[in-house]
């Protein structure tokens, strides 16, 4: 399962990060792996390059991460915004869970953990 783990800070995205596959199909035929990674890569290099925004990322088999660290404009939180809602659409588009998507949302004050359940998303 492809696991995706969004922070926000006072509803402004704080990191990102996409982990594991989804065991659809086998490598380099699984299109749910390819779907993830191509949304996930062009969202986060057009933060970097359509908007200026600070880009902090690593990547490698299965794994990409990336914090912003001087946070967002607006363009870049409509970037992310894009991008969950395309990884949201292919979690809800095949009935097993191949893909988990949790939000953690922190609030001055306290701390609100949120997890995306779709209909094909189980935990």
């Amino acid at each position: 399962m492809i696991t995706i783990t969004v922070k926000r800070e006072d509803g402004m995205y704080r990191s990102f990060r996409s982990e594991g596959h989804s065991g659809y199909a086998d490598e380099g035929s699984d299109i749910i792996c390819a779907a993830v990674s191509a949304l996930s890569v062009n969202a986060l290099n057009s933060i970097e390059s359509l908007t200026g925004d600070t880009v902090k990322d690593e990547a490698r088999e299965g794994y990409l991460y990336a914090e912003f660290p001087e946070g967002l404009s607006h363009d870049g939180q409509l970037l992310m915004d894009s991008l969950m809602l395309g990884l949201t659409q292919i979690a809800e588009s095949y009935e097993e869970p191949f893909v988990k998507i949790s939000i953690d949302d922190e609030y001055t004050g306290g701390v609100n953990h949120a997890e995306h359940e779709s209909s094909a998303v189980r935990s």
